[in-house]
């Protein structure tokens, strides 16, 4: 269990630096006028160009401590999406109600 434990705060770790620029995109995309989906669809296309990124440049030395921990890069970003869609759902709801 603490692995486990371990393991979720290092992606909250690895996830923190992305929170602003989530709710900057949610934002955006709501008051131009899109839909929960397509911001969803917009943000999981984002999520796989941080993946490349990080992936093919020298930045993937970033995800050897995850790999460490046991956390395979698959794991790291669905886990790194899926936050990201429990956040950025209750902001939506919000924020669609106040545009």
């Amino acid at each position: 269990m603490k692995g486990i434990m371990q393991q979720l705060s290092s992606i909250f770790l690895f996830y923190r630096p992305f929170i602003l620029w989530s709710f900057g995109i949610n934002t955006f995309l709501s008051l131009i006028g899109y839909s929960l989906i397509p911001i969803f669809l917009v943000k999981l296309l984002l999520t796989f160009f941080l993946w490349y990124f990080l992936s093919e440049t020298n930045a993937k030395r970033k995800l050897v401590f995850y790999k460490n921990l046991g956390i395979s890069t698959f794991k790291l970003f669905s886990l790194l999406y899926l936050i990201d869609l429990f956040l950025s759902i209750p902001f939506l709801l919000v924020l669609k109600e106040f545009i």
